[in-house]
């Protein structure tokens, strides 16, 4: 089995930074009204500014295919990338694709020309597509059959998110004499979500000017044999916890409804995101006999500052206790960005210049859609 290193970086953030107290000007007010969830949300998260491919009257700026393959012309741009490096996989993960069909990755394949023909793969799915992106290119260059690879995390939820979807929603409580103010469920991933893009070029061959990450290995699993589904769209939660498809409503359902939007389950979030995942890794660690004092960065993916103490008591409790001081990530700064958080973690860590060769990181991706994780450790060379 050949060995697997990540050689290359990039992510790509659409138009300026936006604040916190901005949010509304880009995201709309529904109804006409400033959001009652608002400022409960953003204390609890963290998020310090964002990113979006709007502009604030609300008129996309980029697709989710112009961002992923913004990031990955930087990596193309790149003087480090060479012949020797020629790529001949693209593989890329969002939960925000810009169509049902054609998939994302040949959407993003068609923004990159300069790639000429070459196997394209699209994972689907949420925070962890990412991650199933870069682990088909890991496993691709691992078992030989090629040599070199870019995966890809991306991510434009904020037209998903913007007041018009919810207006016949809100028009539709007003006729029938209700709170005209879309459920929690609904306004709460409002203040949570982010735009951008990352990307990583891998390689059989560690880079030769510069450090390059190896991957050790990557292992993910799912519980939705056990926990009904916690984050959907272009769905309805049934009251035994079935999803009703898009498909089975009316057109004028889907609007009334906004049947189309993204909703999180927030209790069900908070009782099982945590502690079920870090069971798992727990499980990967005496199965390969790790040591945790071996883990010199770790980098968990967080929708929210809220579940910090939470992931290190789930990780004292399962006997793998990281000091805050190894934790690295950059929530408060880019927003969450789902499936490219990792990689914009990842990036930014890279370039920071404090990466020695020999240190290790372990990545921690979880996934609330119906409670999907994806682990991974990295060693510097």
């Amino acid at each position: 089995m050949n060995e697997v290193y990540i050689i290359n970086t990039a992510t790509y953030l659409p138009n300026k930074v936006i604040l916190n107290e901005e949010i509304e000007d880009y995201m709309g007010l529904i109804g006409g009204e400033k959001s009652k969830a608002k400022n409960i949300v953003l204390r609890n998260n963290g998020i310090k500014q964002r990113f979006y491919a709007l502009t604030k009257d609300g008129k996309t700026t980029h697709s989710n295919a112009q961002i992923s393959s913004n990031a990955i012309k930087k990596i193309l741009k790149n003087k480090s990338h060479s012949d020797e490096h020629q790529v001949e996989l693209l593989s890329c993960g969002t939960s925000s694709p810009d169509q049902m069909m054609p998939s994302h990755g040949v959407m993003v394949h068609g923004e990159l020309p300069e790639l000429g023909p070459i196997e394209v793969v699209s994972p689907s799915g949420n925070c962890c597509a990412g991650m199933h992106a870069l682990k088909y290119a890991y496993l691709s260059i691992k078992a030989g059959e090629i040599s070199s690879a870019i995966s890809a995390g991306s991510e434009r939820t904020s037209k998903l998110l913007h007041a018009s979807v919810y207006e016949s929603e809100i028009e539709n409580l007003r006729e029938l004499e209700k709170d005209p103010y879309i459920a929690f469920d609904k306004d709460f991933l409002r203040w949570m979500l982010s735009d951008g893009a990352g990307a990583f070029l891998l390689s059989n061959k560690p880079a030769e000017d510069s450090i390059s990450l190896k991957i050790d290995w990557i292992e993910g699993v799912s519980y939705a044999n056990e926990i009904e589904a916690c984050m959907y769209m272009a769905s309805e939660k049934e009251v035994d916890g079935s999803l009703k498809s898009f498909k089975d409503y009316s057109p004028a359902d889907l609007i009334n409804n906004s049947v189309l939007s993204i909703k999180q389950d927030v209790k069900l979030l908070r009782g099982n995101i945590v502690s079920i995942g870090f069971k798992k890794l727990k499980e990967i660690w005496n199965r390969k006999g790790l040591n945790i004092s071996m883990v010199d960065y770790f980098l968990p993916h967080m929708s929210s500052e809220f579940f910090r103490p939470k992931i290190a008591d789930a990780l004292e409790e399962n006997e793998m206790p990281i000091p805050m001081e190894k934790w690295f990530t950059n929530l408060s700064s880019v927003g969450n960005v789902g499936a490219a958080s990792i990689y914009l973690m990842v990036d930014e860590l890279m370039k920071s210049g404090n990466l020695k060769k020999g240190e290790k990181l372990l990545i921690a991706v979880p996934e609330s859609a119906r409670f999907s994780y994806v682990f991974a450790m990295l060693t510097v060379v």
